[in-house]
Parts: structure tokens; sequence; C-alpha cells
């Protein structure tokens, strides 16, 4: 085993071959089917949540890294590439839409996050704003249009819990404290459309340290219909997600 130039990822600067720009699923097990669309895949290494591959999109290296789930993992995997010379991040995943007119299988394109996780307030203070940078977002758009996709723009929640801060009932307490209580229809009302688990920390992290992020995510579940995602939809949506991120990174590069 060689020495690693991270913590935790097990990577070495010379690994990434100088990939600037890095696509981070949340699931290790998204990383190999990304790094399958774009040319010469070849795994790097796996460790814990983070397991990583590059691949490259016309000749220029893109690291595909797993964060696992929420902010903490999210914000070693973002820092460790960081180290390793990526300055371009764009994270891809499946999401609960909470807008009544938001479809199973649709895609949502994060302009900015609420912050409802506590590890970006270890990168910036609550009143900095967890915002998307806009050419990530511009490309992310742009492929989504450009593969088909039905999509909605805008603001994501990003809680630390899937479930007490994404207000869901069908727990062992069947309790939600008191600050989430009826937060789901507040962030109705303001037009948020989806919960998540990543976001706020990716984009507190990036637009606070002179780096740049977007976040494009397929729907699962509309939580105003039910809770539970259909397998075979969201093996379809998840699909959908990952052309759509791999062809904006081709945008960006």
């Amino acid at each position: 085993m060689t020495q690693s130039d991270v913590f935790h990822l097990g990577l070495t600067k010379a690994d990434l071959q100088g990939a600037t720009l890095a696509i981070v699923p949340g699931d290790p097990e998204r990383v190999k089917k990304i790094a399958g669309l774009m040319e010469d895949a070849t795994h790097l290494a796996s460790h814990r949540e983070f397991t990583s591959w590059l691949a490259k999109i016309e000749g220029k290296p893109v690291v595909v890294c797993s964060t696992g789930i929420g902010g903490p993992s999210t914000s070693i995997a973002v820092e460790e590439l960081a180290q390793l010379g990526v300055r371009t991040f764009l994270r891809v995943g499946t999401t609960g839409a909470i807008q009544p007119h938001i479809n199973v299988g649709d895609v949502l394109v994060t302009t900015a996050s609420v912050r409802l996780d506590g590890a970006s307030l270890h990168f910036a203070p609550m009143e900095f704003p967890a915002v998307a940078d806009f050419a990530c977002t511009t490309a992310l758009v742009a492929a989504a249009e450009a593969c088909g996709a039905k999509t909605h723009i805008g603001i994501t929640a990003s809680s630390d819990t899937f479930y007490p801060g994404q207000e869901r009932y069908d727990t062992v307490s069947g309790r939600v404290v008191s600050r989430f209580k009826g937060s789901m229809k507040e962030w109705q009302e303001m037009g948020v459309l989806n919960y998540e688990m990543e976001s706020a920390t990716l984009l507190t992290m990036c637009a606070s340290q002179g780096l740049r992020a977007g976040m494009v995510a397929g729907v699962i579940v509309n939580r105003t219909q039910k809770e539970i995602p259909d397998p075979v939809t969201m093996k379809q949506t998840e699909s959908d997600a990952v052309k759509i991120v791999v062809e904006a990174a081709r945008r960006l590069l």
C-alpha cells in the first residue's frame, strides 16, 4: 500500500493526474457507474465511505469520489480533494421533492441550500449563504435540457438527519422536536423544492473558500404523495441524473 497525501481518501496528488473537477455522489456504489460513462475509467481507492475512480472526458481527467451520507463525511471528501488540486465539485444524488407540482423522475438543480446542517457552521457563520456557483449551475441546467429532462431550478433544504430534520414521523418514537414541527409546510410555503443531506455543507465550504460547486438530483419520491420510492423508478432516475452530471462536467472542463 502506497503512502497517501491525505488522511482519509487514500489518494495522492499524482493519482489525480492533474484533475481539477470532481463528481461527488453520496453512494460509493454510484462511483463506478459514473466513471463508466467517461473514458479510461480506473479505480483509485476505497476506504470507509470514500470510493474514488479516475476517468477522462476528451482526454481531460475527472475524479469521481463518494462522500457518504451527510455533512461531516462530505466535508472530509471535499477538503481532501481540494488539497489534491480539485477546484470544481459537482454533486449528484437522489432526493425527495416537497412541492406538489414536481414529479418522480424530474431533475432538480440546486441554486442554494437551507442550512439545516451543523458541518457548514465549521466553515462560515449562519449568515453566510450556501449558494451554488453560477457557472456550475448553468452547466447543469444546460446538461439537463440537452438530456431531455424535466428540470426544476431552486432552493434545497439540506438536513443533517433523514428523519426528524426532514419532519418524518415514521420513526421508532414517532416524535419530532419542536424546532422541526411544521417545518416542511414552512419550506413549501417559501418555495423550497426538496430535502437532501449534503448540499449545505458542500456549497458553504466551496463558496467560502474560493471553490466552485453545483448540485443536481433526481426525484425518487414526492413527499406530498408518499414516502417510499419505487425501486424501478429509482434506478432510472438515478441513471438520468448521472448522465446529466457527466455532461455538465464536459461543459465545465
